[in-house]
């Protein structure tokens, strides 16, 4: 099965880190209440005060419909806010072989 996969790259002041990591929770319950083909998210912190959220969507029509919304509830726009800095963002596809 081929999903869309969301690569963003970002910065937060370490003394936001904690906070963004408090508000985890209820960006990806708002993300799952209101996002249509929301599969999952992982959030990898890496050197240099940068993260990466790697988000996965059922079809790049689903990812799309997701960023037009951008922080339209509260728990999404909580997390968005303690973000200082994009420094990538790109889609791309899983290849998986099944079995």
């Amino acid at each position: 099965m081929t999903r869309t996969v969301e690569l963003t790259r970002f910065r937060v002041s370490p003394e936001n880190a904690e906070r963004l990591l408090a508000a985890r929770p209820g960006m990806l319950a708002d993300f799952r209440a209101d996002r249509a083909g929301f599969v999952g998210a992982r959030l990898v912190r890496l050197p240099g005060d940068e993260w990466l959220d790697i988000v996965e969507w059922r079809t790049p029509e689903d990812r799309a419909a997701s960023a037009a919304k951008g922080g339209n509830l509260p728990g999404i726009r909580a997390f968005f806010e303690l973000i200082d800095e994009l420094v990538s963002a790109e889609d791309g596809t899983t290849e998986e072989n099944e079995g």
